[in-house]
């Protein structure tokens, strides 16, 4: 398997694969590949990685400009993350995260936020202290991962994108 950054022949795979991924989840309300393109189309798609098996797109991630509190920052948003339903649990997801991650940190981000499982993203060092909000979305599944020290309060917005 190869993770490489998204190529433009690449957008009608991450949108299927998207879609399939998320397809069987109760919270999705189908909008995340929308939501990607709508990223990619309004520039605010920062970076696009995809996981690359026998040729076939098999995993996607998206990371995308946030502000906290109006300010922009260099914090980035993780989001969404797709992997092919029949290769999930396999370590796909983990490696985009990490890959994405770690390229955030080498291009002088100060931090990652997301919402999502703590119990998923706890491994990669994402924590919840109460101190971000984003809308009515529960305390404990709006985490961040600061890469400069600084830990970040105030309340989250993502790209319009999200809005869709």
């Amino acid at each position: 398997m190869q993770i490489r950054d998204e190529q433009p022949a690449d957008k009608q795979a991450i949108f299927r694969l998207t879609t399939a991924a998320f397809e069987s989840m109760a919270y999705s309300d189908g909008s995340e590949p929308v939501i990607i393109d709508a990223l990619r189309e309004n520039g605010d798609l920062t970076l696009s990685l995809v996981a690359v098996d026998g040729g076939e797109v098999v995993g996607h991630i998206a990371f995308s400009p946030v502000t906290i509190n109006g300010v922009t920052d260099r914090w980035f948003g993780l989001g969404p993350v797709s992997v092919e339903p029949e290769k999930q649990n396999g370590g796909i997801g983990s490696k985009l995260v990490r890959q994405g991650l770690d390229w955030l940190k080498s291009h002088g981000a100060n931090g990652c936020v997301l919402v999502g499982d703590p119990n998923y993203y706890g491994r990669f060092g994402f924590m919840s202290d109460g101190n971000l909000a984003y809308g009515d979305v529960p305390g404990k599944f709006v985490q961040w991962l600061s890469f400069d020290g600084k830990p970040p309060a105030g309340v989250i917005k993502f790209s319009p994108a999200f809005d869709t």
